[in-house]
């Protein structure tokens, strides 16, 4: 191996470092951001009772960060 080849790998290896070191930099300030928006806590879909029909109760479902609700039934054995 020459001298000019050891030079080679040697600046491959530091920009290989350099570029992965920056992107774990981004991927940990992506990370620490999502928990931060979310209030410190997990986001959690809700559940609520809003009727009763045939000794069954309604459930209204919202998803986190969604405009839509979605109704479906729970009925006791």
């Amino acid at each position: 191996m020459t001298p000019e080849d050891k030079y080679a790998l040697k600046e491959l290896l530091r920009g290989s470092i350099v570029f992965f070191s920056a992107c774990a930099a981004f991927a940990i300030v992506i990370i620490v951001l999502s928990y931060f928006a979310s209030g410190g806590e997990p986001l959690k879909p809700s559940f609520e009772v809003v009727d009763t029909y045939k000794g069954c109760d309604v459930v209204r479902y919202a998803p986190h960060q969604e405009s839509t609700y979605k109704y479906f039934l729970h009925c006791p054995k």
